[in-house]
């Protein structure tokens, strides 16, 4: 967010305010952190912090990895400035909302199992047991394809490289 809003700035800078592609990137990608923010619960759940741990992969991705590839949109339309066209924008926001109720949906159906998966919720979901004895959903979100989240995911990158 504050790799966006430097790059923002320097829009503001070079051509007197910021363009609408800007505004959208850094605008999906805003609410992205917040989500991830005020989601914190189901973060914490992930593979990535229950399997992998804390090591150089983790520290790597949050350091490196994420604030420089999730800055490169904003960077390269300081450089190349879009012309956005108010129906354009309206698609991509669009895509970029489905993505993100994707994302949110699965991922909350996902978080609400693992925490307690005789809560309403999730209680009537198909699962099947796994070699290690726990049990994998299999409808709901997860019954319409194997990774729902990551559909959200890729659709709101592709919002967030659209505007560019």
């Amino acid at each position: 967010v504050v790799i966006n809003l430097g790059m923002l700035m320097k829009e503001v800078e070079l051509r007197g305010s910021p363009s609408l592609a800007m505004i959208l990137v850094n605008s999906f990608q805003l609410l992205y952190v917040a989500d991830a923010l005020w989601n914190e619960e189901a973060v914490l759940t992930t593979m990535d912090i229950v399997h992998d741990g804390f090591g150089f992969m983790l520290v790597f991705g949050d350091l490196a990895w994420v604030p420089f590839t999730y800055g490169l949109q904003a960077a390269f339309l300081v450089v190349h400035p879009q012309t956005l066209s108010s129906l354009g924008a309206a698609a991509i926001i669009a895509l970029n909302g489905i993505g993100y109720y994707i994302f949110r949906k699965s991922n909350s159906q996902k978080n609400q199992f693992r925490r307690d998966p005789t809560h309403p919720n999730v209680a009537r979901l198909e699962t099947i047991a796994t070699a290690t004895g726990k049990r994998l959903l299999v409808s709901g979100w997860w019954g319409l394809v194997r990774h729902p989240n990551y559909l959200g995911d890729l659709l709101m990158a592709l919002a967030w490289s659209l505007p560019c």
